[in-house]
Protein backbone atom coordinates (compact mmCIF):
# COMPACT_ATOMS: atom_id res chain seq x y z
CA UNK A 1 0.00 0.00 0.00
CA UNK A 2 1.33 3.42 -0.95
CA UNK A 3 1.98 5.76 1.92
CA UNK A 4 -0.33 8.76 2.34
CA UNK A 5 -1.05 11.48 4.85
CA UNK A 6 -4.35 9.75 5.61
CA UNK A 7 -2.54 6.51 6.43
CA UNK A 8 -0.01 8.31 8.63
CA UNK A 9 -2.82 10.16 10.40
CA UNK A 10 -4.61 6.90 11.16
CA UNK A 11 -1.43 5.29 12.50
CA UNK A 12 -0.68 8.37 14.63
CA UNK A 13 -4.16 8.29 16.17
CA UNK A 14 -3.87 4.61 17.06
CA UNK A 15 -0.20 4.52 18.12
CA UNK A 16 0.50 3.15 21.60
CA UNK A 17 4.29 2.88 21.39
CA UNK A 18 5.01 5.06 24.45
CA UNK A 19 3.28 3.80 27.63
CA UNK A 20 3.90 7.02 29.60
CA UNK A 21 2.38 9.20 26.90
CA UNK A 22 -0.57 6.88 26.33
CA UNK A 23 -1.35 6.85 30.06
CA UNK A 24 -1.11 10.64 30.31
CA UNK A 25 -3.12 11.54 27.21
CA UNK A 26 -5.91 9.16 28.24
CA UNK A 27 -5.92 10.27 31.87
CA UNK A 28 -6.20 13.92 30.84
CA UNK A 29 -9.01 13.01 28.44
CA UNK A 30 -10.90 11.21 31.22
CA UNK A 31 -10.34 13.71 34.03
CA UNK A 32 -10.67 16.82 31.81
CA UNK A 33 -10.34 20.45 32.82
CA UNK A 34 -13.42 21.97 34.45
CA UNK A 35 -13.80 24.52 31.66
CA UNK A 36 -14.05 21.68 29.13
CA UNK A 37 -16.16 19.25 31.15
CA UNK A 38 -18.67 18.94 28.29
CA UNK A 39 -16.02 18.13 25.69
CA UNK A 40 -15.39 14.64 24.38
CA UNK A 41 -11.59 14.80 24.44
CA UNK A 42 -9.65 13.38 21.49
CA UNK A 43 -7.13 11.68 23.82
CA UNK A 44 -5.01 10.10 21.06
CA UNK A 45 -2.04 10.92 18.90
CA UNK A 46 -2.54 14.11 16.87
CA UNK A 47 -1.64 14.02 13.15
CA UNK A 48 -0.44 16.84 10.94
CA UNK A 49 -2.96 19.45 9.81
CA UNK A 50 -2.96 21.57 6.70
CA UNK A 51 -2.31 21.68 2.97
CA UNK A 52 -0.98 18.35 1.59
CA UNK A 53 0.98 20.26 -1.07
CA UNK A 54 2.30 22.86 1.39
CA UNK A 55 5.52 24.72 0.62
CA UNK A 56 5.90 25.61 4.31
CA UNK A 57 5.85 23.14 7.21
CA UNK A 58 5.47 24.54 10.72
CA UNK A 59 6.98 22.16 13.27
CA UNK A 60 6.16 22.52 16.95
CA UNK A 61 6.92 20.36 20.00
CA UNK A 62 3.93 18.18 20.93
CA UNK A 63 0.16 18.49 21.48
CA UNK A 64 -0.99 20.44 24.53
CA UNK A 65 -2.90 18.39 27.11
CA UNK A 66 -6.04 20.53 26.95
CA UNK A 67 -5.43 21.92 23.46
CA UNK A 68 -4.76 19.48 20.63
CA UNK A 69 -5.20 16.49 22.96
CA UNK A 70 -8.73 17.79 23.52
CA UNK A 71 -9.61 18.95 20.01
CA UNK A 72 -7.66 16.51 17.83
CA UNK A 73 -6.00 19.22 15.75
CA UNK A 74 -2.52 20.69 16.09
CA UNK A 75 -2.32 23.96 18.07
CA UNK A 76 -6.10 24.11 18.37
CA UNK A 77 -7.89 25.20 21.53
CA UNK A 78 -5.09 26.81 23.53
CA UNK A 79 -3.27 30.14 23.90
CA UNK A 80 -0.28 29.04 21.83
CA UNK A 81 -2.59 28.19 18.97
CA UNK A 82 -4.30 31.56 19.22
CA UNK A 83 -0.96 33.26 18.56
CA UNK A 84 0.05 30.86 15.80
CA UNK A 85 -3.16 30.95 13.79
CA UNK A 86 -3.50 34.73 14.02
CA UNK A 87 0.00 35.00 12.55
CA UNK A 88 -0.72 32.42 9.86
CA UNK A 89 -3.89 34.30 8.93
CA UNK A 90 -2.06 37.62 8.70
CA UNK A 91 0.56 35.96 6.49
CA UNK A 92 -2.08 34.53 4.15
CA UNK A 93 -1.66 30.87 5.17
CA UNK A 94 -4.89 30.45 7.17
CA UNK A 95 -8.46 31.10 6.08
CA UNK A 96 -9.37 32.54 9.48
CA UNK A 97 -7.49 33.84 12.56
CA UNK A 98 -9.03 31.42 15.07
CA UNK A 99 -8.78 27.68 15.62
CA UNK A 100 -11.13 26.38 18.29
CA UNK A 101 -12.33 22.96 17.12
CA UNK A 102 -11.72 20.39 14.42
CA UNK A 103 -14.95 21.34 12.64
CA UNK A 104 -14.68 25.16 12.74
CA UNK A 105 -14.05 25.48 9.00
CA UNK A 106 -10.41 26.53 9.23
CA UNK A 107 -8.26 25.73 6.21
CA UNK A 108 -4.56 26.23 5.60
CA UNK A 109 -3.20 27.22 2.19
CA UNK A 110 0.45 26.60 1.45
CA UNK A 111 1.24 25.48 4.99
CA UNK A 112 1.00 22.37 7.13
CA UNK A 113 1.49 22.07 10.90
CA UNK A 114 3.02 19.08 12.63
CA UNK A 115 5.22 18.11 15.59
CA UNK A 116 8.04 15.65 16.33
CA UNK A 117 5.98 14.12 19.18
CA UNK A 118 2.34 13.31 18.45
CA UNK A 119 0.99 12.73 21.98
CA UNK A 120 0.64 15.23 24.82
CA UNK A 121 3.56 14.70 27.25
CA UNK A 122 3.45 15.40 31.00
CA UNK A 123 4.78 18.92 31.72
CA UNK A 124 5.24 19.35 27.94
CA UNK A 125 8.50 17.41 28.21
CA UNK A 126 8.81 14.28 26.07
CA UNK A 127 11.78 12.03 26.68
CA UNK A 128 14.43 11.37 24.02
CA UNK A 129 13.08 7.82 23.63
CA UNK A 130 9.56 9.12 23.08
CA UNK A 131 10.85 11.60 20.52
CA UNK A 132 12.74 8.85 18.71
CA UNK A 133 9.73 6.49 18.77
CA UNK A 134 7.74 9.18 16.96
CA UNK A 135 10.42 10.27 14.49
CA UNK A 136 9.24 8.05 11.64
CA UNK A 137 5.86 9.81 11.58
CA UNK A 138 7.50 13.21 11.06
CA UNK A 139 9.83 11.76 8.43
CA UNK A 140 6.92 10.27 6.49
CA UNK A 141 4.86 13.47 6.67
CA UNK A 142 7.72 15.58 5.36
CA UNK A 143 8.49 13.06 2.61
CA UNK A 144 4.88 13.08 1.45
CA UNK A 145 4.42 16.86 1.55
CA UNK A 146 7.95 17.87 0.48
CA UNK A 147 7.89 21.45 1.85
CA UNK A 148 10.75 23.73 0.88
CA UNK A 149 10.67 25.77 4.10
CA UNK A 150 10.68 24.18 7.57
CA UNK A 151 9.69 26.61 10.33
CA UNK A 152 11.06 25.28 13.62
CA UNK A 153 9.01 26.60 16.54
CA UNK A 154 11.49 26.32 19.38
CA UNK A 155 14.71 24.48 20.08
CA UNK A 156 13.08 21.05 20.41
CA UNK A 157 11.62 21.24 16.90
CA UNK A 158 14.92 22.55 15.56
CA UNK A 159 16.87 19.67 17.10
CA UNK A 160 14.36 17.15 15.75
CA UNK A 161 14.60 18.59 12.24
CA UNK A 162 18.39 18.64 12.33
CA UNK A 163 18.40 15.00 13.47
CA UNK A 164 15.94 14.06 10.71
CA UNK A 165 17.99 15.79 8.00
CA UNK A 166 21.38 14.79 9.44
CA UNK A 167 22.83 18.24 10.14
CA UNK A 168 26.05 17.92 12.16
CA UNK A 169 27.16 20.12 13.73
CA UNK A 170 23.99 22.15 13.78
CA UNK A 171 24.14 25.96 13.86
CA UNK A 172 23.06 27.55 17.13
CA UNK A 173 19.31 28.03 17.47
CA UNK A 174 17.95 31.57 17.62
CA UNK A 175 14.89 33.48 16.55
CA UNK A 176 15.11 34.28 12.84
CA UNK A 177 18.11 32.01 12.23
CA UNK A 178 18.09 30.48 8.75
CA UNK A 179 19.80 27.22 7.90
CA UNK A 180 20.06 26.66 4.12
CA UNK A 181 20.17 22.99 3.17
CA UNK A 182 22.10 21.45 0.30
CA UNK A 183 18.88 20.35 -1.44
CA UNK A 184 17.51 23.90 -1.64
CA UNK A 185 15.29 23.71 1.42
CA UNK A 186 15.65 26.06 4.40
CA UNK A 187 15.09 25.65 8.12
CA UNK A 188 13.75 28.91 9.54
CA UNK A 189 13.83 29.22 13.33
CA UNK A 190 11.35 30.96 15.62
CA UNK A 191 10.86 31.07 19.34
CA UNK A 192 7.98 28.80 20.32
CA UNK A 193 4.55 30.37 20.77
CA UNK A 194 4.38 29.11 24.36
CA UNK A 195 2.89 31.36 27.01
CA UNK A 196 6.31 31.44 28.66
CA UNK A 197 7.57 33.32 25.59
CA UNK A 198 4.50 35.35 24.62
CA UNK A 199 3.56 36.52 28.12
CA UNK A 200 7.10 37.67 28.87
CA UNK A 201 7.57 39.48 25.55
CA UNK A 202 10.39 37.21 24.44
CA UNK A 203 8.24 36.57 21.39
CA UNK A 204 6.07 39.40 20.04
CA UNK A 205 3.48 39.29 17.28
CA UNK A 206 5.74 41.44 15.10
CA UNK A 207 8.56 38.93 15.55
CA UNK A 208 6.27 36.05 14.61
CA UNK A 209 4.89 37.95 11.61
CA UNK A 210 8.43 38.55 10.38
CA UNK A 211 9.11 34.80 10.44
CA UNK A 212 6.08 33.94 8.33
CA UNK A 213 6.69 36.81 5.94
CA UNK A 214 10.18 35.42 5.45
CA UNK A 215 8.80 31.89 5.09
CA UNK A 216 6.63 33.07 2.20
CA UNK A 217 9.63 34.70 0.55
CA UNK A 218 11.83 31.64 0.92
CA UNK A 219 9.04 29.41 -0.44
CA UNK A 220 8.54 31.69 -3.45
CA UNK A 221 4.96 32.47 -2.46
CA UNK A 222 5.33 36.25 -2.74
Amino acid sequence: MADSLELVADEVAHCRACPRLVEWRERVAAEKRAAYADWAYWGRGVPAFGDPSAAVAVVGLAPAAHGANRTGRMFTGDRSGEWLYRALHRAGFASQPTSVSIDDGLELRGAIITAPVKCAPPANKPTPVERDNCSHFLARELALVQPTVLVALGGFAYQALCAHIGIRPRPKFGHGVEVPLSDGRTILCSYHVSQQNTFTGKLTEDMLDAVFTRARELAGLG
